[in-house]
């Protein structure tokens, strides 16, 4: 268990950015996996007051806040609205209810963790992560840079037409997944990403037309095959993550032209 000199509720974004500064200062986010740690805190920062944990709609985009809770994800109206039950998939497994109602999205992107529905599946979507530092940068971007202390604010989801589809391997139900996939057919084209490899999610460069033929679908699977790299851990090998990669890919490219027709 972690300990922690001092607690401080922030006033302000600019408050908790400045108070993060320090390397021995953490942010709260539902502390799922900080409480498993054992690092000594000089001061924990609390964002709560914050107006951080709802999702709001504009004109062009959802924007979700950081501390917008995995279970709002799961039974949110606005969202199923947009995208079908992605995200309701995308989360179920993740350990129960009770810990999907503590988790929080910020939590859940900002470590960057292999094992990330919640990465995987914004990662196949248009999107940015609001910091308050750096601004909006692309989630690809995002996930691919090293931690820093910088805040993150909130997850903006353009409004871009699609259709998503969300798929995942586990050996129990609510383990860890073996690997997880999102994909989303949008008029500009395909996104593919791919996580739990099992370092953090990737998107696959997309070589697919819209309306792909059977041999550019094969093509594509030998190509996602080919262009990601796997490795193997306790709850799967490299090559068996490869074949569940050709397997997802190629499910999921028919079930979104299934519903697209």
């Amino acid at each position: 268990m972690f300990t922690a000199g001092n607690y401080v509720v922030a006033k302000s974004l600019e408050e908790a950015y400045q108070l993060n500064q320090k390397k021995t200062a953490g942010i709260l986010g539902g502390m799922l996996w900080m409480r498993t740690g054992k690092r000594r805190y000089s001061t924990l920062i609390d964002l709560s007051a914050l107006g951080l944990d709802g999702i709001k709609e504009t004109e062009n985009e959802l924007v979700i806040g950081a501390m917008v809770p995995l279970r709002e994800l799961e039974t949110n109206e606005t969202l199923r609205t947009y995208y079908g039950d992605a995200f309701l998939e995308a989360v179920r497994h993740i350990v129960g209810t009770q810990f999907r109602h503590m988790a929080t999205v910020g939590g859940s992107l900002f470590g960057r963790y292999g094992f990330s529905d919640v990465a995987t599946i914004f990662l196949a979507l248009d999107c940015t992560v609001e910091l308050y530092h750096a601004g909006e940068v692309p989630i690809e971007t995002f996930l691919a840079q090293k931690p820093d202390r910088d805040v993150l604010v909130a997850v903006h989801l353009k409004k871009t037409p699609c259709k998503v589809c969300y798929q995942s391997q586990r050996i129990t139900e609510t383990d860890f997944p073996v690997l997880t996939c999102a994909v989303s057919r949008q008029e500009s084209g395909w996104v593919f990403a791919i996580g739990a490899r099992p370092s953090i999610a990737k998107r696959i460069e997309n070589t697919l037309p819209y309306a792909p033929t059977a041999e550019e679908i094969a093509a594509f699977v030998a190509h996602a095959d080919e262009t990601l790299s796997f490795d193997s851990n306790m709850r799967g090998s490299e090559e068996y993550r490869r074949h569940l990669t050709r397997v997802f890919v190629r499910r999921a490219i028919g079930q979104l032209m299934e519903e697209t027709r």
